[in-house]
């Protein structure tokens, strides 16, 4: 009889659908139940940012898709990329069988989170705009990877690094930048953003730091009152400097005319990731370098 119980409560628990394991539940950024039955294995991952945090706490080899801009750390670009992370193509998440997927808090992630929902894979959303964030998602990750210790040891070091930055920023006059996020219309970031975090870091001041949204659309006319120094912009190619000044309208900006623009490489300073504090280094180095500093 001892026997026969035996075989079949074993019977029970192989078709019974597995449930949540209690250990494994977060609440995501959109205040969403996400709970798996075991530790994710395959993971997609539709954001740059997210990505190379996987990565950062030993979880590459559980990435099984990517969007087209995860481009760091190199390994990642082994990983099948899915195309664009916002507004995802489902079917193409589907097909790498995934039992993890990370989107982007993007309203227009919405309809992407609800049919994933609706077929029963785990997505959690995420919230990647300041440092403090990246800390929350490493820590979510290590629980639904089950990589707890790996979450705590790469928050003290990314914590760590930044301040070891911050605390590298010379004295004096900080040069105040007018960070380009996009060109027509502008837009600029504010307090919101981690580039600011990375900005103030590196012993510069954002113009528009009081505004308090990640992003936000400014008038030339806003930008030449507040005068910035110098003009910070992304690119790919860090050895080609834009002439601003040629923009319709952008000579009424100080910085533009005289052709004050930092470049930086757009990998580094494009996300939030586990490099910041390497970008405030790179972006001190790049103003110490400067043969203008601040004008006040």
């Amino acid at each position: 009889m001892a026997r026969f119980l035996a075989v079949f409560l074993a019977f029970v628990a192989a078709c019974s659908p597995r449930l949540p394991v209690r250990g494994l539940t977060i609440t995501d950024d959109w205040g969403r139940t996400v709970a798996l039955a075991a530790p994710a294995r395959r993971i997609v991952s539709l954001s740059p940012a997210s990505t190379e945090l996987l990565f950062a706490l030993g979880l590459g080899g559980r990435v099984v898709g990517r969007t087209h801009f995860c481009d760091w750390p190199p390994p990642a670009l082994a990983v099948p990329d899915l195309g664009n992370g916002i507004a995802p193509n489902v079917e193409a998440v589907v097909a790498r069988r995934p039992d993890l997927v990370l989107l982007y808090a993007s309203a227009a992630d919405r309809a992407a989170a609800d049919r994933l929902a609706a077929l029963g894979i785990a997505t959690a959303v995420l919230k990647l705009d300041l440092a403090a964030d990246l800390d929350r998602a490493a820590r979510d990750l290590g629980v639904l990877a089950d990589v707890r210790p790996a979450a705590d040891s790469f928050v003290a070091a990314f914590d760590s690094s930044l301040r070891a930055a911050a605390a590298r920023a010379p004295a004096g006059p900080r040069l105040r930048l007018y960070v380009d996020a996009w060109a027509s219309p502008p837009m600029t970031v504010g307090r919101g953003s981690y580039i600011t975090e990375i900005v103030r870091a590196a012993g510069a001041e954002n113009v528009f730091a009081d505004l308090a949204r990640s992003s936000a659309t400014v008038s030339l006319e806003a930008i030449a009152a507040r005068d910035p120094d110098a003009i910070l912009v992304m690119a790919n190619d860090t050895t080609r400097v834009p002439d601003l000044a040629a923009r319709p309208g952008w000579r009424v900006v100080r910085a533009a005319r005289e052709g004050h623009v930092i470049v930086v490489p757009w990998s580094l300073f494009g996300r939030p990731s586990p490099r910041m504090g390497v970008a405030a280094a790179d972006l001190a180095a790049r103003l110490a370098r400067l043969p203008w500093g601040a004008a006040r």
